[in-house]
């Protein structure tokens, strides 16, 4: 009775503890603090059942990676509430094989015939293209944590690494996509404009005008009006915030991320968006420094139907400390594809601040 006693507690406290570390891990990664106890729990069970597979005392140390793998990939694949603009953009998830996706670019839309009484149809044929894409690779550098470490923090500081592996992932993977979507130069079907209100500084201001001639310059690429986005930085958020009382009263919806709705565009503000230079109306290539001469921060444009993203996989490293006697240190890493650009060079657009006069 005694034995039995002793036993029921062992596995209550290891239930509690679990439970416990499940839901700081789901915190971390972004679900739900129940799904994590649950899905943590699952595994010591499922593990138990097929003979013990986990490392011994793994589980009360908190190194269960393949529970990280899975729910960062439950996050990964639900951007932020506050990034709207790229949750808005369409998955290609689905056809996402071996980190790389084969899309066919149709390359003309079928000519469509009103009231024809002309038979037998001419046909048409539309030249299909097969597009590779292979979706970015992102790693992150080892993290060190020590077993004194984990010993003397719990689980928090795990969780805690955890964290900031994807807020880093995150960072990147939002600033590439905007950047994928904003114009490579100006052209008819991918308008680069440049601010026309007063001096701030070193640029121009952003004004409404500014937004109704980009809608009209979609309007004569013929871009869909629906699904048009516009992506404010913060100058131009700034700039429309000081002059312009209406969209002051409007801002911000902070469930979906939206700020309002102007002349078409569906508008989310995000701080990262690319650099051109206000000359060639060129966009700098990601990651360069801009030349305060020349280079000024853009608003981003484009059409939901010209834009695709695509998660690939997921996998998570982990060396234990029992793999290091001398140093008794675990290393955490990770590594994920993802990709978010457009699907053809049109349906896009750009807002640049002009230099002073």
């Amino acid at each position: 009775m005694k034995r039995f006693l002793l036993a029921l507690m062992g596995m209550i406290i290891g239930v509690t503890l679990t439970s416990a570390m499940g839901a700081t891990l789901g915190v971390a990664v972004g679900v739900s603090p129940l799904a994590g106890a649950l899905t943590l729990n699952g595994v010591a069970v499922g593990t138990s059942l097929m003979g013990g597979l986990a490392p011994a005392n793994a589980l009360r140390a908190g190194l269960y990676p393949e529970v990280w793998t899975g729910e960062l990939v439950k996050a990964f694949r639900s951007a932020a509430a506050a990034i709207g603009w790229y949750n808005k953009i369409r998955s290609y998830d689905q056809y996402v094989e071996k980190d790389a996706i084969h899309m066919v670019d149709v390359g003309v839309d079928p000519e469509v015939l009103v009231n024809n009484s002309s038979y037998p149809l001419e046909v048409e044929t539309l030249p299909d293209g097969d597009i590779t894409v292979r979706l970015d690779k992102y790693q992150s550098k080892p993290t060190r944590i020590t077993d004194d470490e984990l010993h003397a923090l719990g689980h928090d500081k795990m969780a805690s690494v955890i964290e900031r592996h994807k807020e880093a992932f995150d960072e990147v993977r939002f600033s590439r996509a905007i950047h994928s979507l904003a114009p490579a130069e100006h052209t008819a079907k991918t308008p680069v404009l440049l601010t026309t209100g007063e001096v701030d500084g070193d640029r121009k201001r952003l004004t409404r005008r500014d937004i109704i001639a980009l809608k009209k310059a979609f309007d004569k690429a013929k871009i869909p009006a629906e699904g048009r986005m516009l992506v404010l930085c913060a100058d131009h958020v700034a700039d429309l915030l000081e002059q312009d009382q209406k969209f002051a009263a409007q801002y911000y919806n902070y469930e979906s991320g939206a700020i309002n709705r102007m002349y078409g565009f569906e508008v989310y503000e995000y701080d990262a968006c690319p650099y051109y230079n206000t000359s060639t109306k060129k966009k700098l290539a990601y990651g360069a420094v801009p030349a305060t001469a020349t280079d000024r921060q853009c608003s981003v444009a484009f059409s939901l139907k010209r834009a695709m993203k695509a998660n690939g996989s997921t996998k998570t490293y982990l060396q234990e400390a029992a793999a290091n006697p001398t140093t008794q240190e675990n290393l955490f890493s990770m590594r994920t594809y993802t990709i978010c650009l457009p699907t053809k060079a049109e349906g896009l657009g750009a807002i640049v601040s002009a230099l002073k006069a």
